[in-house]
């Protein structure tokens, strides 16, 4: 590491002069140091500079080619303290300053400064304070993996792995989206799994099968908890389901279907900043027979995100509106054991990742439906789509203006309805086209739970 993580005093994010040294060290030890995904490595570009927000920090995430693998910068120059992220990979496959052309190799070290003579470069170049912060990297999974705190910490702190996932038998089906919530709100929602019913009522759930939830914590300490649901879901018609917790931002549901599959979801919630949050969501399945699988290959990637959206959006809106809430939760039932024991490892070991933060105002149905700048943009199939489907409607408007005019001219009664039946078919792939654009961009703010 070129330097170590500073205190972050002052920006709200972590703790400061207002904490005793207690919960300082609470919070470093619980939160700081800790490892975090930041990105699926498929959604990640080599030849870009990407940006992200982990803890309250400014990163840069950049692929070092020179040493194959992926850096992490505090997304700041130390020159004139412009974003890093808003400059380029250069030719010599280092990160380059837009402002200046300062460049940084994979180390965090200043290796050119264009406007400096030689002999003062080479002086520049050695002072530490021309070299980037960087943090310590990690990949597993399929997941971009950060160390928030001081890099000399990493190798003490576990990469949060799914054990179960090393097999490659599994089918991965991944999706993300950034949240404005916090990361135990999210959280404490996926953990609570007697919601399901009602919020996502028409998407994953049925009002109907609600049912009192039996669930007992079967183990917990200061490295996260486990809990066993027996009868499980849909009032047991899919068999027992165990959940994991793993601190601070880590946790899954283990259900098997006898003679259908075994499934998880799997939640990482990253906190990026007081009231946001970046989810990774992953639903592994191992079917009992070979059609599912080939049924879920066959769906396109961005438009099971737009199904996920949907599923996200049940609960978006009421959610962040709840942890702005100034009452305390009452929690009398076995069904909020999950939750108790999310609350007591808050309480008791960790705190909050933004103790000392305050929340911004609550935002509205129509930022809360967002999608673009939350996912699409950062996503490397739904962006394509998007740009596909741009591309493809003035191709498909000029084809059916084709077909319009040769409607009208050509002579023949069987030629005149085979063109109006295309006209049809264009209109109507037309039609979604449009649809599915506008659904990238945002949702309707809809849940289906309330449609009659």
């Amino acid at each position: 590491m070129v330097a170590s993580i500073p205190p972050i005093a002052g920006l709200n994010p972590g703790p400061n002069s207002e904490l005793d040294a207690s919960a300082q060290q609470r919070w470093r030890e619980h939160w700081q140091q800790r490892w975090y995904p930041v990105a699926y490595l498929q959604d990640l570009d080599p030849l870009r500079p990407t940006p992200f927000t982990l803890l309250g920090q400014d990163l840069v995430l950049w692929w070092d080619a020179e040493a194959s693998q992926w850096r992490a910068f505090a997304d700041i120059c130390p020159h004139r303290q412009v974003p890093l992220s808003e400059g380029r990979i250069n030719e010599r496959g280092e990160l380059e300053c837009p402002y200046h052309g300062w460049s940084f190799n994979g180390e965090g070290h200043c290796t050119t400064i264009p406007q400096a003579e030689p002999e003062a470069a080479a002086s520049a170049c050695r002072n530490p304070r021309s070299a980037c912060r960087s943090h310590a990297t990690a990949t597993a999974q399929g997941l971009l993996f950060v160390f928030a705190g001081q890099g000399e910490q990493a190798d003490l702190a576990d990469l949060p792995r799914v054990p179960l996932l090393d097999d490659p038998l599994w089918l991965v089906q991944d999706t993300f989206r950034d949240l404005p919530m916090d990361a135990l709100t999210l959280l404490e929602n996926v953990l609570d799994v007697s919601h399901v019913p009602f919020t996502h009522h028409r998407t994953v759930g049925k009002r109907q099968n609600a049912a009192p939830v039996l669930a007992e914590l079967t183990a917990t300490d200061a490295a996260g908890f486990s809990v066993s649901w027996p009868e499980g879901p849909r009032r047991g018609k899919l068999g027992s389901q165990f959940t994991t917790f793993v601190a601070p931002a880590l946790m899954w549901h283990d259900l098997t279907a006898k003679g259908f599959a075994r499934f998880l979801t799997v939640v990482y919630a990253t906190p990026i900043r007081p009231g946001e949050c970046r989810l990774f969501a992953r639903f592994p399945f191992q079917f009992s027979s070979l059609l599912p699988r080939l049924l879920l290959r066959a769906r396109p990637q961005w438009l099971q995100h737009l199904g996920n959206h949907v599923v996200l959006e049940d609960d978006q809106v009421f959610l962040h509106w709840q942890e702005r809430a100034q009452g305390k939760s009452y929690l009398p039932t076995s069904a909020d054991v999950y939750v108790r024991a999310l609350k007591d490892w808050v309480a008791g070991v960790a705190g909050p990742p933004f103790p000392a933060a305050t929340l911004l105002p609550r935002q509205g149905p129509a930022q809360l439906m967002e999608r673009y700048e939350s996912h699409t943009r950062h996503c490397r199939a739904c962006s394509g789509a998007l740009r596909g489907m741009r591309r493809w409607r003035p191709v498909l408007l000029g084809a059916l203006a084709v077909e319009l005019l040769l409607a009208a001219w050509l002579p023949g009664l069987a030629a005149r309805v085979t063109l109006v039946l295309l006209l049809g078919l264009g209109a109507l792939l037309l039609r979604q086209l449009n649809r599915w654009e506008v659904l990238l961009l945002r949702g309707d703010g809809q849940p289906p739970r309330n449609r009659l």
